[in-house]
């Protein structure tokens, strides 16, 4: 009786082995899965934010905004205040960049992304606009949300601060 209680131990023990052997195994692919996945998010957010540079240094503020929620609930907060809707976002980038010596050469640097869900992220980071009339910089962040169309920008905090101004 003892022979077969111990075989049945063994049995048990080597079967509880296997299944937490495969459970360790399937929850390291799931991980893996997920990393590759957020990469691959990762990618696409860095995509829309590359365009957007490439768009602001030829100078062209409608391309600029394709990265952004074209939607009257996008917003927009800065020193001067709350933006709400697409077409206040417009305008105000084309108030206070209203030729392409005011826009100059923008570069941002420094990217965090948070992920706070399969379709949300949020992306800190440092902008810099280089001009003739002097530099300006500062930090933002971006709320991106996935659309069928891709990720794009809902929400956009953006702070000029003076230790990126340089010189004037």
């Amino acid at each position: 009786m003892s022979n077969f209680r111990s075989r049945q131990n063994r049995t048990k023990f080597l079967a509880t082995l296997l299944i937490l052997i495969f459970c360790g195994v399937a929850s390291f692919a799931g991980s893996a899965d997920e990393t590759t996945g957020r990469q691959t998010d990762r990618r696409a957010i860095r995509a829309v934010l590359d365009a957007q540079q490439a768009a602001w240094n030829r100078g062209d503020i409608a391309a600029f905004l394709t990265g952004y929620w074209h939607s009257p609930n996008l917003t927009f907060s800065g020193s001067n205040g709350i933006f709400r809707g697409w077409d206040a976002v417009m305008a105000r980038y084309k108030k206070n960049y209203p030729d392409r010596s005011a826009m100059g050469t923008l570069d941002f640097s420094n990217l965090e992304f948070r992920f706070l869900g399969p379709d949300a992220a949020l992306v800190l980071g440092h902008w810099h606009l280089k001009r003739e009339n002097g530099e300006l910089g500062g930090v933002f962040s971006l709320v991106f949300q996935r659309f069928p169309e891709g990720w794009r920008i809902t929400h956009d905090h953006t702070s000029a601060s003076p230790t990126e101004r340089g010189p004037k």
